[in-house]
């Protein structure tokens, strides 16, 4: 948890459980992991017993733990409001967390509207089931009914300033206004299978995280014609908002920059906001004009002075030839590091964010 985060999309972090599993491909190099690994036996030891070596590298045990009260009431201690990111290290929905926690997670975010909290999840089935009772309609009331008793005890025990929601058994109250859901969605696959069962849940906001972005997405095949912004109710199908990002540290992959350009120009079409969070590990080359390739940070230069002559046998680059497609251009990827490579897309920032 952290009043301060280096993530351009929030204001802060905040987790009511720490620890995860390996789910899907996008979970290979999550910093989470290694972050996890290394708090092991700080004061406290919250994360002892939360991930493993396994061939030299952290690896999730699938153990997760519950935070602390002070932890898990923190937000309420913020005045000031905040984008807060719910859970960067584990998720909410994990099948080790018990419902009676999630309630109380919740709870806490019905007590702060003055933060927006942003839910993101690979554990999309289990989110909707939480919310709908499995029914895949839009009834929350049993839901409603424990957050409205997680909230009580709460209320008066940290004397919450400001209002909250009616609660009243299973009059339905959510969607809250301050709660975005969102999935992560690293290729097509789990996007087809992650995307569904958002849009099946009840929220005033949903995203999706392309992060780390693996290949290239098509929302058309997931959603149809019709993927724009979702209305106050939570009832109409589509999406708010998207964010794409690059892998960083150990063992990151590259990310080809028309699998970018795709979604970005799939969201300028839906008048849905774009974010686009990194390159991250590696930065994109891609021919420019005559000899010349230019980088995505800016840089152009002549490719005879550019590129090493045995290019596939140096650790620094990538040729990139992977990625082609047929429908997806040549370029080539040097590794540089986050904070080189960048965060411009064809020469400046995405920053949209749902109003």
């Amino acid at each position: 948890m952290s009043d301060h985060t280096s993530i351009e999309w929030a204001d802060a972090t905040w987790n009511p459980v720490v620890g995860c599993s390996v789910v899907s491909p996008g979970c290979t190099n999550c910093y989470a992991m290694r972050l996890a690994n290394r708090l092991l036996d700080k004061p406290g030891a919250q994360y002892a017993g939360t991930t493993q070596r396994v061939n030299g590298n952290a690896v999730w045990t699938g153990k997760v733990a519950l935070a602390p009260d002070h932890i898990l009431t923190q937000p309420m201690r913020w005045k000031r409001p905040r984008r807060i990111f719910v859970n960067s290290m584990g998720d909410l929905f994990h099948e080790g967390v018990p419902d009676a926690w999630i309630d109380r997670a919740f709870a806490v975010m019905a007590l702060c509207p003055q933060h927006t909290f942003l839910v993101l999840t690979k554990r999309a089935a289990r989110m909707r089931e939480y919310f709908t009772a499995n029914t895949g309609e839009f009834d929350t009331g049993h839901a409603c009914g424990r957050i409205a008793d997680a909230i009580q005890p709460m209320r008066t025990d940290n004397r919450a300033v400001g209002p909250v929601p009616h609660l009243h058994g299973g009059e339905r109250w959510w969607p809250l206004a301050n709660v975005w859901l969102g999935v992560s969605a690293e290729d097509q696959q789990r996007a087809d299978e992650r995307i569904p069962d958002l849009l099946a849940t009840p929220a005033v906001k949903r995203f999706v995280s392309c992060e780390p972005l693996l290949g290239p997405i098509r929302f058309r095949e997931v959603l149809g014609d019709d993927w724009l912004a979702s209305g106050r109710s939570g009832e109409a199908r589509g999406l708010d908002w998207v964010i794409v990002g690059g892998e960083s540290g150990p063992g990151a992959r590259p990310m080809h920059p028309d699998w970018v350009r795709a979604l970005r120009d799939q969201c300028g079409a839906a008048g849905v906001p774009f974010f686009f969070k990194q390159w991250g590990e590696w930065l994109p080359w891609e021919p420019e004009h005559g000899p010349c390739w230019v980088a995505q940070n800016g840089r152009s230069e002549d490719h005879h002075n550019l590129f090493p002559v045995e290019i596939d046998e140096d650790p620094a680059w990538d040729d990139g030839l992977w990625a082609l497609d047929g429908n997806t251009g040549h370029a080539a990827f040097q590794r540089v590091g986050k904070s080189r490579a960048g965060r411009l897309l064809d020469g400046r920032e995405w920053n949209e964010v749902p109003g």
